[in-house]
């Protein structure tokens, strides 16, 4: 009875929001921050990626205060790198057409200018307390731009959405798609898996930043390679359909009425808002998530983790998520595949991918791969998630909020193992969407010092050369 009341509601909600509001703050912002830094995404993009591969390592030790700086890019990637690069996506190209990827690939180049700016002003906002402890996120440096009961409003507008989003909702849908792929591939109920879920997630929890770190740093480099290599197995054995899917991509981003029907217009639209929603919800680059991380990292500068963090855009959406795409394209879609002439019966979101990788990998194994994977992206984003819900719940309510905050949580994990998926999903992204409006206008106020920051970098490297 609540869900089908909540659904629609929460639909249309989401649907003013994606269509009207997040297209132009999210290519709005990463527009204006890529012209004021002169496409730092571009002229920087070596440096970032040298500095991930760099410090690349899998055994970074506890530190005295707050993460190494591949630790905290780690714990942005664990966030990023969730149900949205598997489940996200194959939504997105279901109800969208694969021409709403390359709409993702737009709003990931834009956003890695975006995240530059996060992560650079989380690092020049934080607070380093007398204990050690490091306080630092878009609440931060929200009151930075803003002082007075404006500023405060924003704040807390954000934080309470972030609560909301992430830790409690996001956390539903995380949970909720191991729970329905592990009972897909292994005929475990979904309740067991979500009991097991919260579980181990209230160990980690109480071990705070530094457990999270650690578990971090680890699983984020096994799972990606893991999934990467399964994802290559299926493009090798549909390697003379990878020409016909790339061609879809560019094809029905701007015609896909061809494929999804309805007009142009409305064709166009839906490809291009799903692009931007699941975009968002798999990079998180305007979000006002991953700066939670990157305020804990340990660098010389701003700039270093500014560049890292692109790193993680670059990662989510332009390799693990593209995997995802060429492999359910190529194997559902192209060549005439169960969905060439759009939707089919019995396939959803959620199933889409088992059955891409099913195609060449078997039912069984290819199932259960995915199961797997989807099973170490979840984790890590809850993991990762309840972290950054901790700080703005801290910044609310203070630090003894911290335990009944994690309490919470770890219920909701396993609440979402028992709800329906499309209302989950549709509540995680309208909260998501809301966190967006009070993170961009203070991404917006605070441009100068992301350029002087920018400025002084490219100084640097000059008077070194």
């Amino acid at each position: 009875m609540i869900e089908s009341t909540l659904f629609p509601i929460v639909s249309k909600i989401n649907e003013y929001l994606s269509n009207y509001i997040l297209i132009f703050l999210l290519v709005g912002v990463g527009l204006w921050y890529s012209i004021r830094t002169r496409f730092v995404q571009v002229r920087c993009f070596g440096e970032g990626m040298r500095k991930f591969f760099g410090e690349l390592n899998l055994r970074g030790g506890a530190q005295k205060s707050g993460m190494t700086s591949f630790q905290a890019l780690a714990t942005a990637i664990a966030a990023q790198v969730g149900t949205g690069n598997i489940v996200g996506a194959s939504g997105a190209i279901l109800t969208g057409g694969p021409g709403a990827i390359f709409w993702m690939w737009v709003i990931a180049f834009f956003g890695m200018a975006t995240i530059y700016a996060e992560a650079t002003l989380a690092q020049k906002t934080r607070i380093v307390e007398p204990d050690g402890n490091i306080k630092g996120g878009p609440v931060y440096y929200i009151t930075t731009a803003f002082k007075g009961g404006f500023g405060k409003f924003l704040a807390g507008f954000f934080a309470v959405s972030i609560i909301l989003a992430l830790g409690f909702m996001g956390c539903m849908v995380q949970s909720n798609s191991i729970g329905e792929a592990c009972q897909n591939a292994f005929h475990i109920p979904s309740w067991v898996m979500g009991l097991i879920v919260s579980a181990i997630a209230a160990f980690i929890f109480i071990g705070g930043v530094q457990r999270i770190a650690s578990v971090s740093e680890k699983i984020v480099p096994v799972m990606a390679t893991l999934y990467l290599i399964g994802g290559l197995v299926i493009l090798i054995a549909r390697i003379r359909y990878i020409p016909e899917t790339i061609g879809m991509i560019f094809k029905y981003a701007f015609v896909p009425n061809a494929l999804i029907g309805g007009s142009i217009g409305y064709a166009l639209k839906t490809a291009i808002s799903q692009g931007v929603k699941r975009g968002l919800f798999s990079n998180e680059a305007g979000m006002g998530s991953t700066p939670h991380a990157h305020a804990q990292a340990n660098v010389k500068t701003p700039h270093e983790q500014g560049i890292a963090a692109m790193a993680g855009v670059f990662i989510d959406t332009f390799v693990v998520l593209t995997m995802t795409a060429l492999v359910v394209i190529s194997t559902l879609y192209a060549g005439n595949g169960v969905l060439a002439s759009g939707a089919a019966e019995g396939i959803s979101k959620t199933n889409m991918a088992q059955l891409a990788f099913s195609s060449v990998m078997g039912s069984g194994f290819g199932s259960a791969f995915v199961a797997i994977c989807l099973l170490f992206f979840a984790f890590s984003t809850i993991v990762s998630w309840n972290m950054f819900g901790r700080v703005n719940c801290r910044y609310l309510f203070g630090k003894k909020a911290n335990l009944i905050y994690s309490v919470i949580a770890i219920a909701f994990i396993f609440l979402g193992s028992l709800l329906s998926n499309d209302l989950v999903w549709e509540l995680t992204d309208m909260f998501n969407q809301l966190m967006v409006v009070p993170n961009v206008i203070a991404l917006l106020a605070l441009s100068g010092i992301v350029v002087a920051s920018v400025k002084a970098a490219d100084s640097h490297k000059l008077d070194n050369k």
